[in-house]
């Protein structure tokens, strides 16, 4: 009696983290992989779904079942932040390009940007009222031609009427980006609390970030404050879960 389809998949699973069948390349026929595992295709089927659930592999027309690539890109912890890279003109998501061996460029990042009305979470995180306008700036950041996240922040119209943080030009918000433009207007940035968690994408976040079936996303949200508590950004970011490893150093408190 052949092993069922859960076992297939954990079997094939094994030899695609081993390295037998490295990232773009095909696993077998599917009558090949009946024929070695003695199993029907109907298993091997529903193998290769739980796969491709799991974000493993994907189907690709006339090739056959594609094993993903995985680049990890390493999107640093507090260090993306430090004052040493925004003051001298390195921005955070360029620090992660940095720290991963990346290059990047100014056209990386496009950027839309409007007034609306805050929600409920954006007006409790800037101590302002449900309803009060705000500046959205919405960023769609590539890495070459794959999108790897989004990263929308909000403003008070206050703190950045007229300053380049209202410019829709592709790229960063100017040298040092949003954090130095901040610091001109007399609102440096000095403490940032994020928050992490992940859920399956939504059909607009899949289409707009080129995931692949099965793929989740992990969603960030950021406020920045500064020395004496106020608070001057509040961001909500969907980063596309296999490009990224998030990577955290810190002194453990007493």
């Amino acid at each position: 009696m052949g092993i069922g389809y859960r076992e297939l998949a954990s079997v094939l699973r094994s030899a695609i983290e081993r390295g037998d069948y490295p990232p773009q390349t095909t696993l077998p026929k599917q009558d090949e992989i009946a024929e070695t595992y003695s199993v029907n295709i109907k298993t091997v089927r529903q193998a290769i779904r739980v796969l491709e659930s799991e974000g493993l592999v994907t189907p690709v027309r006339r090739r056959g079942t594609v094993v993903r690539s995985r680049p990890p890109m390493k999107r640093l912890g507090a260090e993306r932040y430090a004052k040493s890279k925004w003051k001298f003109g390195l921005v955070a998501f360029a620090a992660d390009r940095e720290a991963s061996g990346r290059a990047w460029t100014p056209g990386d990042q496009t950027n839309t940007v409007r007034r609306i009305e805050a929600d409920k979470e954006i007006a409790e995180a800037l101590g302002i009222e449900p309803g009060a306008p705000v500046y959205e700036r919405a960023r769609l950041v590539k890495d070459g031609d794959t999108p790897t996240h989004t990263l929308t922040s909000y403003y008070r119209p206050e703190d950045v009427e007229g300053t380049p943080l209202v410019n829709a030009s592709a790229g960063p918000a100017g040298k040092g980006g949003g954090f130095a433009v901040l610091t001109v207007q007399g609102l440096e940035p000095d403490a940032i609390t994020e928050a992490l968690h992940a859920r399956m994408p939504s059909p607009e976040e899949a289409e707009q970030l080129q995931l692949l079936t099965g793929e989740p996303v992990v969603v960030l949200k950021r406020t920045t404050c500064t020395r004496d508590g106020r608070v001057v950004e509040f961001a909500r970011g969907v980063h596309a879960a296999s490009h990224f490893e998030w990577a955290y150093t810190f002194k453990i408190p007493d």
